[in-house]
């Protein structure tokens, strides 16, 4: 269960790495705040679907690993910023954008979904499972400014 406090403790670090201008602990924070609120809202029942799929990962027994096309990811690791396919867990064929890497040891980085029933979900997972994705890329509409 989420704790409010763990939100605005990542928003207090957020304030203070932009005030020493401290990109990758921005970052951090950032992926921080928006797992807590993704949690809030998960918690709280305040999103508008529920989706009871436990893991993708049955959907793809039988289907050969390399139908999911990206850069090798000991090669080549996704960072901050990069459009991602996840290649492995319960969400395995999901893309996304990675919004953090954690640089506890974890080797973990923290990913916001594609839109999926109107939602960004926010997922941590270990950075192998995220991969660059391969050839031409719509921008992640968060980079998207609505024109009228």
């Amino acid at each position: 269960v989420m704790k409010l406090g763990d939100f605005f403790a990542s928003l207090e670090r957020l304030r203070q790495a932009t005030s020493r201008t401290s990109l990758d602990e921005a970052y951090v924070a950032y992926s921080d705040m928006s797992l807590h609120f993704d949690r809030y809202l998960r918690v709280g029942g305040l999103y508008t679907f529920y989706d009871d799929t436990v893991s993708l990962e049955p959907y793809y027994k039988g289907i050969a690993d390399n139908a999911l096309v990206y850069v090798d990811p000991k090669k080549d690791p996704a960072l901050v910023r990069d459009l991602v396919v996840l290649r492995e867990g319960p969400d395995k064929g999901r893309t996304g954008i990675v919004i953090g890497i954690y640089p506890d040891g974890s080797n973990t980085c923290a990913v916001k979904l594609d839109r999926s029933k109107g939602i960004r979900e926010i997922r941590v997972v270990p950075r192998s499972w995220a991969a660059k994705r391969l050839g031409e890329q719509d921008p992640d509409d968060v980079f998207l400014i609505p024109r009228s």
